[in-house]
């Protein structure tokens, strides 16, 4: 199979979505992997590193699409690379389509094969599904939202002035982390590091019990409910967003009218926002413009926050993604959904038919029936 890699194009993206040692894993089985050149740069990964590991160097994002059987990329296609796609085509990367109706309807028109790493599908403990290509990038947005929070917190990033973990003397900045899933258990276990007050809400028990058992004594956990969330925002400092429903539209927990209950100078970080956010008033930001004032609460809701940490966050991705693009250019998508169900939930769109359920619901489509 032809495998190619063009270069991130949305905003402030600095990933690239192969290492030079998938490239390797790659061509030994005998796949031809093309790069755009330059793809590589933004996380430390230079042309050459990849022509080493057997890849070819393309000029063009162009020649890269016009060439490829497979597309790897780390983030949903912009509106410039749709005309790139071709029928047939397998494009494996993030797609976040519930958030984006022009985006599934341009997917749904090139028909290609959307292969969405956001919902595929792994057992877990006790059975419960696992989302393992989003985890290691939910866990860095995790992280990040804390150490954003804190940053935007500051009084000349038109936050409250407050230190999140205080000084001696001094009462310690308060977290509400809504969502306690891998994200929000991230932004929690930064938090109470920093020193912080932190309620995490979620409103499954049992990963109640579980964040009881392994978080520090810094951290309570509440049940999420309309009336505890609005109760707790006047108390809060920093707001981290973190709710996830797989491949589904965002819920609003927070609404408009409830920002008026928030202190003046507090910072909502919205990590939902791939998703549509769970705060109404969110919108998307990116890097290099993250955030803006509504009520006098500081909006961050960058889409793609791992992003600026590139090194890492493409080590970590390619970690988890690299098998996966191996089997699927051994086999391809179709083989592999048959023996794999949990893949096969990472399907959204086959040749023009949409497959994945919440997104017919998020866009009022009609969902192909298989």
């Amino acid at each position: 199979m032809i495998v190619g890699v063009p270069c991130e194009v949305k905003a402030d993206e600095y990933r690239v979505a192969l290492l030079p040692v998938g490239v390797e894993l790659l061509t030994r089985q005998g796949h031809e992997v093309l790069i755009e050149a330059g793809a590589g740069v933004g996380a430390g990964y230079t042309d050459e590193d990849f022509v080493r590991s057997g890849a070819r160097i393309i000029d063009s994002a162009q020649g890269v699409w016009a060439r490829a059987e497979m597309i790897v990329k780390v983030k949903e296609p912009q509106p410039q690379e749709w005309p790139l796609m071709r029928e047939g085509q397998c494009v494996f990367t993030y797609f976040h389509f519930a958030a984006d109706k022009d985006l599934t309807l341009a997917c749904l028109e090139r028909k290609i094969v959307a292969i969405a790493y956001e919902t595929l599908e792994e057992p877990g403990p006790g059975g419960r599904p696992t989302l393992p290509l989003l985890t290691p990038m939910s866990e860095i947005a995790g992280s990040m939202a804390t150490q954003e929070g804190a940053k935007y917190l500051e009084r000349p990033q038109q936050g409250r002035g407050i230190l999140l973990g205080g000084v001696p003397g001094v009462a310690p900045g308060k977290v509400l982390v809504l969502g306690g899933g891998v994200v929000g258990a991230a932004a929690a276990r930064i938090a109470c590091g920093m020193g912080a007050d932190v309620i995490i809400m979620d409103i499954d028990l049992d990963r109640m019990r579980y964040l009881e058992d392994i978080m520090p004594r810094n951290v309570t956990t509440l049940y999420s409910d309309p009336h505890s969330i609005r109760e707790h925002l006047g108390w809060a400092d920093l707001l981290i967003g973190a709710v996830l429903l797989p491949g589904a539209k965002a819920p609003h927990l927070v609404r408009a009218d409830d920002l008026k209950r928030m202190k003046k100078g507090s910072v909502i970080v919205d990590v939902s926002i791939d998703q549509g956010g769970c705060v109404e008033t969110s919108r998307v930001t990116t890097h290099g413009s993250p955030t803006f004032v509504i009520d006098d609460v500081v909006h961050y809701c960058v889409g793609n926050m791992p992003g600026a940490v590139s090194r890492t966050s493409t080590q970590a991705l390619t970690n988890a993604t690299t098998p996966w693009i191996v089997r699927l250019a051994n086999d391809g998508p179709m083989a592999i959904a048959e023996r794999d169900a949990g893949f096969a939930m990472a399907i959204n769109i086959d040749r023009g038919k949409l497959l994945n359920e919440p997104v017919a619901r998020a866009h009022s489509l009609e969902i192909a029936r298989v």
